[in-house]
């Protein structure tokens, strides 16, 4: 009875601290290599999964269109106003070709790196899909303020009366004759697009850097630090040239790039902790995966165990069942002895 009672503990505590096992096979299951889950295995599965979120930044696509095409609001410009905004009509020096470029093409370059050397397609996905949100949710809010506020911009004198000699009506607001698209554009200054853009992009690299590289593990490494520094000191260059190219107020580019960087903090945490969190460095549902796995594991042992308790249970019955045939064979051959006279 003590060998079934101390069986049955070793049994019991095993399911109960799953975990700790002599042979360590739990630990081997639960640390699930990041090789298991990659773009051909899992990638299909996992964008399904998402299919809702990839309709939705369709339609933010749809919806930044729209908002380009519709006109900006008209505001009055008196000719007292035209002091500030008689700053020459320069060209861009980050044209809007290269906006794409750097803060949605280099970070998804950055992603597939450590994809190729992480092999974790729930990390490459959601790095790609809460990039590709952060950068639409911006435009769809920079463009809706810019059609609603249609502030002037600093060279907005030029592109009112490209030939210098400014109309007013009897209200004293301007009576622009220049090119049609160019005065439109020019009621657009607030907030920066450029800005918002760039700080939405490369802000959301710059979190991605800092969990990945885990610059937030108070060891004190600075190197860190500049690393993740970098994608937003080459954001806030780009909102500065908009300034410097009278394309923008000071306060466009502000709003801008707080807009921006905002947008980015929130579409980041939708799929990665924060990056000073312990688990920081890989996405929510990598871990979930992780914790599914482990569960698993948890319940096929605790099957197991169970099983083995059984059997063990078995065996101690049919011992005591042998053990009991004994004592009355034993029994029987004493009375017959006794009653025959032979003792």
């Amino acid at each position: 009875m003590p060998r079934i009672s101390a069986a049955a503990g070793a049994h019991f505590s095993s399911v109960n601290l799953p975990l700790i096992d002599t042979n360590g096979e739990e630990l081997r299951v639960r640390e699930v290599q990041l090789g298991s889950h990659t773009v051909s295995s899992h990638g299909y599965a996992v964008a399904r999964t998402h299919k809702h979120d990839w309709l939705i930044l369709l339609l933010l696509v749809l919806i930044v269109a729209i908002l380009d095409i519709i006109h900006p609001f008209y505001r009055y410009v008196g000719k007292d106003m035209m002091t500030d905004l008689k700053y020459p009509l320069k060209s861009n020096t980050v044209p809007v070709w290269a906006v794409p470029l750097y803060a949605v093409l280099l970070p998804m370059v950055i992603f597939l790196v450590v994809y190729i050397r992480r092999r974790d397609v729930y990390d490459l996905h959601h790095a790609i899909l809460g990039l590709l949100f952060s950068i639409l949710v911006t435009a769809v809010i920079t463009d809706a303020i810019k059609d609603a506020v249609g502030r002037p911009r600093p060279d907005f004198f030029w592109r009112c009366f490209p030939d210098g000699k400014d109309v007013y009506d009897t209200l004293g607001n301007v009576v622009c004759h220049g090119d049609k698209n160019i005065i439109k554009e020019g009621h657009k200054s607030f907030p920066s697009g450029h800005t918002s853009w760039s700080f939405a992009g490369l802000g959301f690299l710059s979190l991605y850097l800092s969990g990945k590289i885990k610059a937030f593990d108070r060891a004190g490494h600075v190197a860190k630090l500049c690393l993740v520094f970098l994608p937003l000191l080459f954001a806030s260059l780009v909102g500065i040239s908009r300034v410097d190219d009278y394309w923008h107020h000071w306060e466009d580019v502000f709003a801008g790039g707080l807009l921006g960087l905002i947008v980015a903090t929130f579409c980041y945490l939708q799929f990665f902790p924060p990056p000073y969190h312990s688990e920081g460095w890989g996405p929510y549902a990598y871990f979930k995966m992780l914790e599914e796995a482990g569960g698993v594991t948890q319940a096929h042992s605790a099957q197991n165990v169970g099983q083995q308790g059984q059997s063990t249970e078995s065996q101690a019955e049919n011992n005591h069942g042998c053990m009991g045939l004994t004592l009355a064979r034993n029994h029987s051959s004493t009375f017959n002895d006794i009653e025959s006279g032979t003792r």
